[in-house]
């Protein structure tokens, strides 16, 4: 059994090695946006990023950012999988436990499974320890279905919360300041606020317009949090 920590990836569009720049970004919202005010004859060099903050910031006009799109790969457990394939406005393309038969040389022939980030510490030892047995467990029994004839959908049955899970998540701009508006917020599931707060932060860092005031906000209610 392999244990390992949970990661994104902004993935790039196809034909392109690597995802646009928030300038190319920003320029391509304004393009789109001033079609509503016919006012394309506006477009200047670095016009674009003012044009956007305009529409994000102070007029909300966020369906002109729903013309971008954006792909992101995760390596995260099926628990919190479970509660990412719940925003509908997206594709997802998810590694499927009823195809993939982890007893294969591809996979090490070990299942993979995501240590949660609550576990850690001294005082958490013996729960990790805990986690780690039942984890074992799983896979004995997983392997010893599989060995005993039943298939890889058949074994799956007994797989952990914890299992290891690729999923690749698109959609557009506008709906994933929706879902990290949700899931890097304090209320959020503390496994899945590990991948997406850094999403978040580098998102921030890429396309600060698009981003800046969601990170803002979610650090102001920590703050105040804190008084």
């Amino acid at each position: 059994m392999k244990i390992i920590k949970p990661s994104y990836e902004i993935l790039a569009p196809p034909g392109m090695d690597e995802f646009p720049s928030g300038t190319e970004i920003l320029e391509f919202i304004e393009r789109a946006g001033r079609t509503c005010y016919k006012s394309e004859d506006r477009i200047t060099p670095g016009s674009a990023e003012k044009f956007a903050r305009m529409l994000v910031h102070e007029r909300k006009h966020h369906s002109v950012i729903e013309h971008v799109s954006m792909s992101v790969r995760f390596v995260i457990d099926r628990g919190v999988s479970h509660e990412l394939v719940r925003h509908r406005l997206c594709a997802f393309s998810q590694e499927s436990t009823r195809y993939c038969n982890y007893a294969k040389d591809k996979f090490g022939e070990e299942i993979t499974v995501i240590e949660p980030c609550f576990w850690g510490g001294v005082e958490n030892s013996s729960r990790r320890r805990t986690w780690r047995d039942a984890c074992q467990a799983a896979e004995d029994a997983y392997f010893w279905q599989l060995n005993s004839g039943a298939t890889s959908q058949e074994a799956r049955s007994v797989l952990p919360n914890s299992l290891k899970t690729e999923i690749v998540v698109t959609a557009n701009l506008r709906e994933w300041r929706h879902i990290l508006t949700l899931r890097a917020g304090k209320a959020a599931h503390p496994q899945m606020r590990e991948v997406m707060v850094p999403l978040l932060a580098d998102l921030k860092t890429r396309i600060p317009v698009v981003f800046d005031n969601i990170l803002e906000g979610l650090e102001k209610g920590s703050k105040d949090a804190k008084r």
